[in-house]
């Protein structure tokens, strides 16, 4: 789970891509109308001109990792994490009861 809040709705963040690309030829350039258009739903320039590229790395139009693809790879690392922290639970468990092994046979 992400730890921040999504602001603006998919909804607001489609029909900004869709005016920042509408309206590029009427502004100077690209970051021109992002800049326009970001001042005028509250967010960041920055945040819109990601919101704007992004489309384009997943359709390959831009280089970058596609959405799909750095999804699965969030999601390989979080199994890998869990993976290593059970298996270090078990590591853990098997020294216990070895030893615990040994000290019922030395008595």
């Amino acid at each position: 789970m992400s730890k921040t809040t999504n602001k603006f709705s998919p909804e607001v963040r489609e029909r900004a891509v869709r005016l920042v690309l509408d309206n590029e030829g009427q502004h100077g350039s690209r970051w021109h109308a992002v800049m326009s258009i970001s001042a005028k739903i509250g967010c960041v320039p920055q945040t819109l001109n990601d919101w704007v590229k992004k489309p384009e790395v997943d359709s390959g139009k831009r280089a970058g990792i596609p959405a799909e693809m750095a999804d699965r790879v969030k999601a390989l690392e979080r199994e890998n994490r869990e993976l290593r922290q059970a298996n270090e639970i078990l590591r853990k468990a098997s020294a216990y009861f070895a030893m615990a092994e040994l000290d019922r046979r030395s008595k």
